[in-house]
């Protein structure tokens, strides 16, 4: 029998994640890693490339320990990893420098490039690329430019982190769209890089690897990887992708309108749009589906899940212990408690993420406004319940700012991650959106996506898409609750006029953001 691996490099971890053909995961070799400041450049985030596939050979030995398989079992191997972080090669294809999505060291780069062409930058930029720059590639370039021009002049080739993975196995240098997508400098339209972006920002062009769709082969394993990491010399290796978008592939989100809320650290908005088409108010980033053609709206909650760890840590000590002593997870103990509450959570609101706006983003201090000292009605159960609804506002709030700009209506959606292992949760965000939600079986939703890429690539499956569709598997499905949506709709409106007034705050110095994007020196209050 045939076996498909997955290799995937995330922010905090690498995982090699082994499927059988029907989408089953086999086993799983996972190993954290860590990111490495650099001394006396703040928000610096490198990314440490010896270590980092020492890790990667070892989860892969790991994986076929734990499955009972050889190498020979496995026939074909993708990458995927976190996007927005880069890999520099120099003219012998060695790797030289790489940093993580997290870097944040080129803010004063951002504020630098906003101004080209009398602030149209940034636009010009965005109506391409469907990014803006404080995420994108050319700033942290142009910040090697400036502080590291050895490495800047030794560059000859930039990849993302699932490429350098698969170039690690094949030997060959590549890019796929939906990761390279989000350096801000690749074409939505024509799927390709755009040079002449690089060429007004005064950096080289020069440095673009060859664009390859994802489920396309790239080569095979050499003789020197497979000694490293186990697998078998010649094993395919096939284009893979960026984390959001295959782990899209991985829920069936493969058509156009189909829409996904994915509930991890970070909470994503993923709605795949008919046609290609940008913001007109830059509020919305807009990625390159690893669908060839497909492209999707995608809005971020921030710190949606590091949140909720942040309150049960801080607040729920109790709560830990008695979920230890009855065998269950702390997060299904305070759920439970929490739907005690009623819908509204006793008009208690939390200030954490904003709904997203792309060009000018940052957040207000965290709070909670409206607390009562009424213990029965303000106290734990009470806030987590608020933190779940008010996630879920933030979902409404963006997929709303989707539908304006693309005129797509939703019928439904999809709920993954770590948020949807929570029954109320996925029925608050019903509630909230008025819209029916499922809840896949699968919760390695990335994994599996990267592993269909690999089987399409060597004709296990038609295509992807298809795979997709015929590998996701439903747990649970939630209805709206009629009763609740008026009560929703006020407390969005109210949330909305709340925030609006916390960034003024931030505004006047008084408190402190959450967040700000990188290069944003002067921190004005968005329209909500």
């Amino acid at each position: 029998m045939s076996y498909l691996l997955a290799l995937d490099a995330g922010t905090g971890s690498v995982r090699a994640v082994i499927f059988d053909l029907a989408g089953r995961q086999i086993a799983a070799g996972q190993a954290e890693w860590t990111h490495q400041s650099v001394a006396d450049v703040p928000g610096s985030m490198e990314f440490d490339l010896t270590t980092n596939w020492q890790l990667t050979c070892r989860c892969i030995k790991e994986a076929l320990v734990k499955a009972g398989l050889t190498a020979s079992d496995i026939a074909s191997v993708a990458c995927c990893s976190m996007r927005e972080g880069i890999v520099l090669y120099d003219r012998n294809g060695d790797p030289i420098w790489a940093c993580a999505n997290v870097d944040a060291r080129a803010s004063h780069e951002v504020s630098e490039l906003k101004e080209i062409h009398d602030y149209q930058f940034e636009s010009e930029v965005y109506h391409v690329s469907g990014q803006t720059l404080a995420l994108s590639a050319m700033p942290r370039l142009l910040w090697l430019a400036h502080h590291r021009p050895d490495i800047y002049r030794q560059a000859a080739t930039i990849t993302m982190i699932s490429d350098w993975l698969a170039a690690k196995l094949s030997g060959e240098l590549a890019v796929d769209p939906s990761n390279a997508g989000t350096t801000g400098m690749l074409d939505l339209h024509t799927r390709d890089w755009r040079p002449a972006l690089l060429d007004m920002a005064g950096l080289r062009a020069d440095i673009l690897s060859p664009v390859k769709e994802t489920g396309t082969v790239l080569g095979a394993v050499t003789a020197d990887a497979a000694a490293q990491c186990g697998l078998r010399e010649g094993t395919p290796v096939v284009m893979g992708g960026g984390d959001v978008q295959l782990g899209c592939l991985g829920l069936g989100v493969v058509r156009a309108g189909q829409t996904a809320v994915l509930g991890g650290t970070f909470w994503q908005q993923v709605v795949n749009l008919p046609a290609v088409r940008t913001d007109p108010q830059m509020n919305i980033r807009v990625n390159p589906h690893v669908i060839p053609g497909m492209v999707q709206a995608e809005s971020i909650s921030f710190f949606t899940g590091l949140t909720m760890r942040w309150f049960r840590d801080a607040f729920c000590a109790e709560e830990k212990l008695i979920a230890e002593r009855l065998g269950t997870d702390t997060y299904a103990l305070l759920e439970q408690m929490a739907s005690q509450v009623p819908a509204g959570s006793h008009g208690v609101m939390p200030i954490f993420s904003d709904a997203m706006h792309f060009n000018k983003w940052y957040h207000a201090a965290p709070s909670f406004i409206n607390l009562s000292i009424d213990a029965d009605k303000c106290n734990k159960a009470t806030l987590f319940r608020a933190l779940e609804e008010n996630a879920a506002i933030v979902s409404a709030c963006n997929l709303a700012q989707i539908s304006s700009f693309s005129g797509v209506k939703f019928d439904g959606l999809v709920f993954a991650g770590g948020g949807s292992k929570g029954a109320l949760w996925s029925q608050i965000l019903s509630d909230v959106t008025g819209l029916p939600v499922r809840v896949p079986e699968v919760k390695e939703a990335t994994a599996l996506g990267c592993a269909i890429a690999a089987g399409a690539g060597v004709g296990l499956y038609s295509d992807m898409a298809s795979a997709g569709e015929k590998l996701v598997s439903w747990q649970r499905e939630f209805t709206p609750n009629p009763a609740h949506r008026e009560l929703y709709d006020e407390m969005m409106q109210k949330w909305q006029a709340v925030y609006a007034d916390q960034l003024g705050l931030v505004d006047s110095g008084l408190t402190t953001s959450l967040w700000r994007a990188p290069g944003l020196e002067k921190r004005q209050a968005s329209a909500s």
